[in-house]
């Protein structure tokens, strides 16, 4: 293998454990507007589905009904922050890397606020060389194209690369990509 110039992060499930605070997000958001879902219920039935899917098939019915809900919980998002946790061993592993030089990017299909915001309350937003969002790429994961679009940018071959990844559709991503890649499970 080349020497690694690009880390890739995942970053819901992988960087930071913030499955509980988006749960409680998502579920104080759609009580706002009528729909009661548990805590128990979205883990065992949602949890991971992308924003849209998961809000049609819990009864949000319109595009401007699922932007608002979506919103709303990236308003309410910060008051469960509490819950969420640094993964400490890989984000030491990245800034040593980056002391070396090594660039390490975000890429995840997050919202670029959700992120964000999580970033600047675990004191991190100042560590990364780049985010890719969900809204930076035509093509969402599974499609390698996030994770492409990075190593562009940054001008590396998938060979100089390397991605953590939690997910099914990441690692599918991951794989499709051509580069290293890492499963993590938090």
């Amino acid at each position: 293998m080349s020497q690694i110039k690009l880390i890739l992060l995942d970053f819901d499930g992988t960087l930071a454990d913030t499955g509980e605070a988006n749960a409680m997000g998502y579920i104080a958001a759609l009580r706002e507007i009528g729909i009661e879902l548990s805590k128990e219920e979205y883990f065992a039935r949602y949890f991971g589905m992308r924003c849209t899917e998961f809000l049609r098939s819990v009864g949000v019915g319109s595009d401007d009904e699922v932007r608002s809900v979506r919103r709303r919980k990236i308003e309410l998002y910060p008051k469960f922050f509490d819950t969420v946790t640094l993964n400490e061993p890989l984000w030491q592993w990245c800034q040593m890397m980056r002391r070396g030089g090594a660039k390490v990017w975000i890429v995840s299909t997050g919202h670029i606020d959700n992120i964000t915001n999580v970033m600047r309350y675990l004191n991190i937003d100042g560590g990364v060389d780049g985010i890719i969002s969900g809204d930076d790429v035509e093509l969402p994961k599974p499609a390698p194209d996030c994770f492409l679009r990075a190593m562009e940018i940054e001008g590396v071959l998938p060979s100089e690369s390397i991605i953590f990844e939690d997910s099914e559709i990441g690692l599918e991503a991951a794989r499709h990509s051509g580069a290293s890649y890492v499963r993590i499970e938090l």
